[in-house]
Order: structure tokens, then C-alpha cells, then sequence
């Protein structure tokens, strides 16, 4: 198990330093009500304390109620200053326009809400001189299980090497509301929708495979297939060269 303390003190080290290189004057992140952008709202409070929190929900049941209720209990406790923004309407305008093209397929309408979120989030933070704090974890780095230039898309992000088991580990170093961390991990971007069950395997056998390289066949190999066509989104785009 990682030094948590050493942990807090290097990651606020690391923000502080990214802000002062990008010339900002706070930071702004999406605050979900979940586990990995709970950790990223302590860590960018105890760093500075301009820091703004946006709750974003949209169409999801649990969105609007269970995820909003853990997120302003963890805004509450940390003294983060939190608002929230209702996205429906705007992803139904969305898809409606959208409708006048083409037929959206049910994955290209759910990775719509974190390409609002992200929007959202950068048109925020250019207005406040701010920097957009990013909520991913290694974990879902390997597995490809963000979207990309949505959730995936940031100015700096201070978890990016913790796996969930550390995500959860740091967390209860914290003494983070315990809601957030006995919770299912979801996305949340439709209902019933959980992180595992959408992956078809669990974060202890992903934790595992990146940390051991070991774990059942038939998980070793959804993981592999997992992250090897989700590459795209972990390099930058690519550019054409004489």
C-alpha cells in the first residue's frame, strides 16, 4: 500500500505547480458524486482554495439523485464550493439536430453528455482564468472506459497513475463520506449503467492484470482486447508529415 501522507503532499505539490506554470488563478472539475472525481476535489482544495466544483447531470435518474446527493456531501465536507447545471434539455437539442442527419447509434448518444460536460467545464474555466482538473483513473486509462474528448479531455490530472483499489485506499485515508466509496462505480450515463457491468470484468481483475499480470483467462482476455482498441485515446491525433 502507497504512503497516502507523501501522496497528499506530492499531489499538492504537482497542482500547485501546474497552476502556477499556466498562469491561473483556480481550478474547475466536474463533480460527479463519484469516487475518482471526489479524491480529485479533495486533492485540488487542500492545493488552492479557488476551486470550483460543477455538478452537471443529465437524463439519468441517478444522476439527479443519488450522485448529487454524494457529490454535495463531499463539497459540504471540504469546504468546495459546488453549483449545478441541468443538461438535459441541451443533449435532447443535441440529438435532435443530430436526428436531422443521421441516426445516433445508443453509444454515440451517451458519450454525448461528457463532450456537454467537458464543454461546459472549459467555457467555465476560460471565464474564471482557471484550469480544468481531469477525473480519470489508471485503471480506466487502460481499459479505454472514458470517452474520449469528453471525461477524457483536461488541463492537468493529479490521479492519472492511481488505480481504483488506490483510488478507494486514498479515499479512506481522506475519511471521505463513505457513501462515495461503498457505492457501484458508474458513469452514470444511462440507467442501471455500471462501470463493471458494462466492461465485463471487475476493477480487482483489471487492478490485478496491471499490477500482477495475472488473473483468469477469460478476464485477461476482455482486458487485453479492451485496451488494445481503445489506443486511439490515449495518444494525440495523428498529423500528416512530409
Amino acid at each position: 500500500m502507497r504512503d497516502y501522507q507523501k501522496e497528499l503532499e506530492k499531489r499538492v505539490t504537482f497542482i500547485k505547480k501546474a497552476l502556477k506554470e499556466a498562469h491561473a488563478d483556480g481550478i474547475v472539475f466536474g463533480n460527479s458524486g463519484g469516487k475518482d472525481s471526489a479524491l480529485v476535489g479533495i486533492l485540488c482544495k487542500k492545493a488552492c482554495d479557488n476551486v470550483l466544483g460543477i455538478m452537471m447531470p443529465c437524463q439519468s435518474k441517478r444522476n439527479f439523485e443519488e450522485d448529487m446527493a454524494d457529490g454535495r456531501a463531499v463539497a459540504e465536507q471540504f469546504q468546495i464550493e459546488t453549483v449545478a447545471m441541468d443538461l438535459t434539455a441541451v443533449k435532447e437539442e443535441m440529438i435532435k439536430a443530430l436526428g436531422t442527419l443521421t441516426d445516433i447509434s445508443p453509444m454515440a448518444s451517451a458519450n454525448i453528455a461528457p463532450r456537454l460536460r467537458m464543454t461546459a467545464l472549459y467555457a467555465v474555466a476560460q471565464t474564471r482564468n482557471s484550469l480544468v482538473a481531469g477525473t480519470g483513473n489508471a485503471s480506466e486509462r487502460y481499459m479505454g472506459y472514458f470517452t474520449k474528448w469528453g471525461d477524457g479531455a483536461c488541463d492537468f490530472n493529479p490521479i492519472a497513475d492511481l488505480t481504483v483499489t488506490e483510488v478507494f485506499e486514498f479515499l479512506r485515508f481522506l475519511n471521505a463520506p463513505v457513501s462515495i466509496i461503498e457505492k457501484a462505480p458508474s458513469a452514470g450515463l444511462f440507467e442501471g449503467q455500471t462501470d463493471e457491468k458494462e466492461m465485463g470484468v471487475t476493477y480487482r481483475e483489471i487492478d490485478t492484470f496491471m499490477e500482477e499480470g495475472t488473473g483468469s483467462y477469460t478476464s485477461v482476455e476482455k482486458i487485453k482486447a479492451a485496451h488494445a482498441r481503445s489506443e486511439h485515446k490515449r495518444v494525440m491525433p495523428k498529423l500528416y508529415e512530409e
